[in-house]
């Protein structure tokens, strides 16, 4: 066996060893949900044959010649049996793309499938695909939204100006994908749409974001929400914002929906992020809240503050101190929140409904200012004082 035939084999070996490995449970917690010890998919799970050349001949000192940066966002679904992430995979040239990874536990030992996906392009060609909401709706589609980038063309001199629309595709299998033209709203830019599972009136209900900017909300901002007769040319022809940027919040900057809502005998659970500004830049953490069953767009429950924010090595990455998911499956009674941290690599939280829905529920709403924390705190500590006395 020649000394390049055994390094092919030296680095498949070392990656085996890291897709094998097992997971375990963090200790301690707020017993809300399970942090779990590794990250479930990083740059270093990505095949080997997908950043190395192979071949001596044309790489002759097996050096890596596609690069990947970071693997984050993913939206994911429980199918078949299996659970699937359809990550977004950031090559070293910045362009990202999906890529479909399966795990039988949800937890750890997730493997890419052979290749990445094969996204078809619209008329107008995509610079960038990214963060990927997956539905199992209704109508018998499992559909992919993902923000669109390309050059914003109004500003032909400034290399950083850029539009974010929503892309639209179906599949019935993650393998192959029909493009569906863009969504139309009439409110700027948009990201973080998301389709409902259910027709509502004989519609397709989507969450939106808009955006004066690509970056920044500016006047728009909050998850929006917007009927559309078909996906085949979808249309939002009316938005309304049914959770708003709020001040000095974990969502005083901007918001917006994670994956698709999960729907419960009490309510809708829905997953967000929300950001805020620091001296240290701007902070992404993960919150929850319940909408109405008959009435997905009427907020019912909206705990206070945070439900998932960055963790000790989860704070540093790509671009520090942040976390968000689009991506979560229920198994039976157990959901898996897949959250990337700090745009480089994807990490699983586990809980059950249950807990969510008693989370969502009992937990107290904001106050919005800091004698209604200190009023609502003390009544809890009295009623524990007087339980603490009793025993």
């Amino acid at each position: 066996m020649s000394s390049y035939i055994q390094q092919v084999k030296a680095l498949i070996s070392a990656q085996e060893s890291l897709l094998i490995k097992p997971n375990k449970a963090k200790t301690g917690g707020n017993r809300i949900y399970q942090r779990w010890e590794n990250p479930i998919i990083t740059r270093e799970h990505v095949p080997v044959y997908w950043r190395f050349d192979l071949n001596e001949k044309s790489n002759p000192y097996l050096l890596e010649r596609q690069g990947i940066n970071a693997t984050l966002n993913s939206g994911a679904i429980y199918l078949n049996g299996k659970y699937l992430l359809v990550v977004r995979v950031e090559g070293d040239d910045r362009k990202s793309f999906f890529a479909v990874a399966e795990s039988e536990t949800g937890v750890d030992n997730f493997r890419f499938w052979s290749h990445p996906i094969t996204m078809p392009e619209t008329e107008r060609a995509d610079t960038n695909i990214y963060d990927m909401r997956l539905t199992q709706h209704q109508d018998g589609y499992i559909y992919g939204l993902f923000c669109t980038e390309r050059k914003d063309e109004n500003f032909p001199d400034d290399l950083s100006a850029a539009e974010a629309q929503c892309g639209i595709a179906r599949t019935k299998d993650l393998v192959n994908w029909e493009r569906l033209p863009d969504l139309i709203t009439y409110s700027g830019q948009q990201r973080n749409v998301v389709l409902h599972p259910e027709f509502v009136d004989g519609k397709y209900a989507l969450y939106t974001r808009p955006q004066d900017g690509f970056i920044s909300v500016g006047k728009g901002g909050g998850i929006g929400w917007g009927l559309c007769d078909s996906m085949e040319n979808a249309e939002i022809k009316e938005e309304v914002i049914i959770d708003n940027k709020a001040y000095h919040t974990i969502k005083e900057i901007k918001n917006g929906q994670g994956p698709a809502p999960i729907k419960t005998d009490e309510g809708w659970l829905h997953l967000a992020h929300g950001v805020r500004n620091t001296a240290a830049g701007l902070r992404y953490v993960l919150y929850m809240f319940m909408t109405e069953l008959d009435k997905p767009w009427v907020i019912k429950h909206a705990p206070a503050g945070h439900f998932i924010a960055p963790e000790g090595e989860e704070r540093v990455g790509d671009v520090s101190n942040v976390v968000f998911a689009n991506g979560w499956t229920l198994n039976g009674k157990d959901v898996n929140i897949y959250y990337a941290s700090s745009d480089t690599r994807m990490h699983v939280a586990t809980t059950t409904l249950d807990k969510l829905i008693d989370y969502v529920k009992n937990t107290p709403e904001d106050g919005l200012r800091s004698a209604a924390s200190v009023e609502v705190r003390n009544a809890l500590i009295n009623r524990n004082l007087a339980v603490l006395e009793s025993i």
